[in-house]
């Protein structure tokens, strides 16, 4: 005979498959999901069971927590004595559960997440609720199975009196199943109950007429109806769930926003932390001042203090939609019914516990029926004794023992094996006159209870009639007032950053090497708008009274640009020097700031932004375009080609005309309508035709409307004063009209072009720092051939490094 086989030779992914789908089995049905009948997971229901089991009740006093724990563990649960503390503390806690199951002395944890004091300083009882889940558990109402070591038994179900899984719903996750049940009220659940009893094929608009939604513990307004009735109808919905809050005045033209509840499940610690983060990192809640906790035992209450002047609305707006103070809640009414992990709906899940009910009142009549008729069969013997005791006396004290006594009454008399043993076992102080009278009325007691209950089991709707009576008198004791409000709408949250932000005058100034600051108009006039601080080698690019509703945007050479909110600007005195603009978004190598241009607003029509690079690609976008949401780095504007830069931007409108000219002088001019309008992340068209060795070297929009001339400057310190009416108006990608007179040797090139009028006066720097100031009419007019007259001397001051007009005071 061949030895037993101690291994077996099985494919890994069978063995994978087997152990997994059984431990999917269990943690489905054993575990992480609630039952529709009693709305209790297993470890739930054996903590309720062992307290009940122990006289651990309402009526009794508290009694230590790891008393229960250990209880648990040891005859009905055999896992981690911290998971059944933690399921027991959470039944205890009142922001959880819509009606605690467990009543706990002691620290329980809080809404802020701490954790609960340990098992053994707390104590514990059953609440009163939940010895309603657990009556009648000892008239053999549901089924008992045995424990994990066959010790003892525990039920598979409770009888639960009210609808527990509604009432105070369940979470939980299991493999492949997870499970979302709001709590809803008392009162609404039991008359959504009592409505389906009366009508089994009532609609779910029409339970929703009593049952108007979930309740949260933690209160709170919900949002949008459809969503609810959608969970109702398939299991599956979506709500939003918004905090309680308040603005209230306060003196100096200031407001607060006052927050007395807030979602269900958030942790108010972690909320207040997060809105405290993102008052000092996001620059838009710079119109908050303080952030408050008061919460006490009266209540929450979380104060968010604001400045002067700042409108709570905006700000309440802002937080509801970057924070926990509205989250969104998504039903996914799974549960087990029938040993099967199922989709339930509103009135499925009705259904499973009135059946449920049905059963657990069908059980307890027939336990007590059989109770009452036992009972009476036991008195009717009684009485037949009395009648004749005398007899019945003399048989007994002529018996050997209890035993003979027994067979020789039931042999002499016709009593029952019962009936014997209760005669056999009844006190002398019994035979009395009074107790057959006292028997009688037992009689007919019990024979009125016999009635009954035959008529509860045979007739459905004197059945139905007990349960509508026990729920009515669960809802008359437990019922308590809603405490979240419903709204039919969800309300679309619009920020608008005027709102957020505090308004304020102030200067912004960038300067050539990048640096950005914003100063306040009182720093400005204290130093007169002198003694500006700057970089030796460095100039200011840009100059401007602004708003801290306002914004700017920054070009650079590499085609990009850079969204700055001027109020997220660095406030720095206009005596010291600014911030980096490296330090606020990160730059590419030899990357810097070619253009800045102040924005107001965004929302201007037929306001367009014109780009060009020194390989003479052009394009115009819309102003609206470049507002974005994310701003941490520089946003892409024009597509650049091998070592082409970007060398201008600039507001355009429609009328308009553009010039471009080459460095070595080919120029054209065209309306402003030829050039499309694109995308802001295209590369452009083709502005004019530009040769091997050339460049774009002057950009100029022209407004027809305005009495303008162009100056042109070249390399060699030339200025020319000119006409726009010299170069004629054609079309875009041409190679255009000479504009300079070409010299053999040492030819002039053009460094760049200006627009002014005759009233402007226009400056020019070297390397050495030589300025040198020139009015518009101190130049004479030239044709197109002429190359100016020479205003700088290039050789003894060095080349030209920026010309500009001077603003007119």
């Amino acid at each position: 005979m061949s030895s037993v086989e101690k291994f077996q030779d099985l494919p890994l992914e069978e063995v994978m498959g087997d152990r997994f789908g059984r431990y999917s089995k269990y943690i489905i049905q054993d575990r992480a999901l609630p039952d529709t009948r009693d709305g209790l997971k297993p470890v739930q229901r054996r903590i309720l069971f062992a307290m009940f089991n122990e006289g651990n009740t309402n009526d009794k006093p508290f009694r230590k927590s790891a008393k229960t724990v250990g209880n648990v563990i040891g005859n009905y649960h055999p896992h981690g004595d911290s998971s059944v503390y933690e399921a027991m503390v959470r039944m205890s806690q009142d922001w959880k559960t819509r009606h605690m199951l467990v009543e706990m002395h002691g620290n329980n944890g809080s809404v802020d997440g701490d954790p609960p004091a340990a098992m053994r300083y707390t104590e514990a009882r059953l609440s009163s609720i939940a010895g309603e889940l657990l009556r009648d558990l000892n008239k053999d109402t549901v089924d008992f199975v045995p424990n994990f070591d066959d010790q003892d038994m525990e039920p598979t179900v409770l009888p639960s009196r009210f609808p527990n899984l509604l009432v105070n719903g369940a979470t939980g996750i299991s493999a492949g199943y997870a499970t979302d049940i709001p709590p809803h009220n008392l009162d609404e659940a039991l008359d959504a109950v009592l409505m389906r009893l009366d009508n089994t094929n009532c609609t779910v608009d029409e339970l929703m007429t009593v049952i108007k939604g979930p309740d949260f513990p933690t209160g709170g307004i919900i949002q949008g109806i459809d969503g609810i009735k959608k969970a109702y109808e398939t299991g599956k919905g979506k709500i939003i769930v918004r905090s309680r809050t308040e603005i209230e005045q306060l003196k100096g033209n200031k407001e607060q926003i006052v927050i007395t509840e807030i979602p269900f499940e958030v942790n108010k610690a972690n909320m207040i932390r997060k809105m405290d983060e993102l008052r000092v990192s996001d620059r838009r809640l710079d119109g908050i001042s303080e952030i408050r906790d008061e919460s006490d035992r009266e209540g929450l209450r979380i104060v968010i203090e604001l400045k002067k002047d700042v409108q709570a609305q905006g700000i309440l707006h802002f937080l509801l939609k970057s924070t926990d103070l509205q989250v969104s809640y998504n039903f996914n009414m799974i549960a087990i019914h029938n040993r099967r992990p199922m989709m339930m709906t509103l009135p499925l899940m009705l259904d499973a516990y009135i059946d449920h009910q049905k059963e657990i009142v069908r059980r307890r009549t027939a336990f007590d029926l059989k109770r009452a008729k036992d009972r009476l069969h036991i008195v009717e013997g009684l009485m037949k004794a009395l009648s004749i005791l005398d007899q019945v006396i003399e048989t007994i004290r002529a018996s050997k023992d209890k035993r003979d006594a027994k067979n020789n009454i039931i042999d002499k008399f016709g009593f029952t094996e019962v009936q014997a043993e209760a005669i056999v076992s009844l006190q002398l102080y019994r035979l009395t006159n009074t107790d057959i009278t006292q028997l009688q009325e037992e009689q007919d007691e019990l024979n009125k209870q016999i009635v009954k209950f035959t008529a509860i089991l045979e007739d459905e709707k004197k059945l139905i009639r007990v349960i509508k009576s026990e729920l009515a008198d669960i809802k008359k004791r437990f019922a308590l007032p809603r405490v979240s409000t419903i709204e039919a709408e969800i309300e679309e949250i619009k920020i608008t950053r005027d709102v957020l932000v505090p308004s304020e005058e102030v200067v912004v100034t960038v300067t050539k090497d990048g640096y950005v600051k914003r100063t306040s108009l009182r720093s400005h006039n204290a130093s007169n708008g002198k003694d500006f601080a700057m970089k030796e080698s460095d100039y200011l690019l840009y100059e401007a009274h602004s708003n801290t509703q306002h914004h700017l945007l920054l070009f650079t050479n590499r085609g990009n640009y850079i969204y700055q909110p001027v109020h997220e600007l660095p406030d720095i005195r206009w005596k010291d020097l600014g911030q980096h603009i490296s330090s606020i978004v990160p730059l590419e190598q030899n990357e810097v700031i070619i253009e800045v241009i102040g924005i107001e607003t965004f929302e201007q029509k037929d306001v367009y932004v014109f780009t060009a690079t020194k390989d003479g690609q052009i394009k115009r976008s819309a102003l609206a375009d470049y507002v974005v949401t994310r701003y941490s780095k520089p946003i892409k504007t024009m597509n650049l080609k091998g070592d082409d830069e970007m060398i201008f931007a600039q507001l355009v409108k429609e009328n308009e005309e553009v010039l471009l000219s080459t460095n070595t002088s080919y120029t054209i001019r065209f309306p402003m309508d030829d050039l499309p309008v694109t995308g802001v992340r295209t590369a452009g068209v083709k502005g004019m035709v530009i040769k091997e060795g050339e460049q774009l070297a002057g950009v100029v929009i022209l407004n027809p409307e305005q009495d303008q001339e162009l100056i042109i400057v070249t390399q060699r310190g030339a200025v020319k004063r000119m006409l726009v009416g010299e170069i004629e108006i054609g079309n875009r990608a041409k190679r255009g009209v000479v504009i300079l007179k070409e010299l053999k040797t040492n030819p002039h090139r053009i460094y760049t072009i200006l627009v002014v009028n005759f009233r402007n006066t226009i400056t020019i720097e070297t390397e050495k720092g030589v300025q040198e100031s020139i009015a518009v009419t101190n130049l004479t007019r030239a044709d197109r051939y002429s190359n100016g007259s020479l205003r700088i001397d290039t050789d003894g001051d060095g080349a030209i490094i920026r010309a500009f007009v001077e603003k007119m005071e």
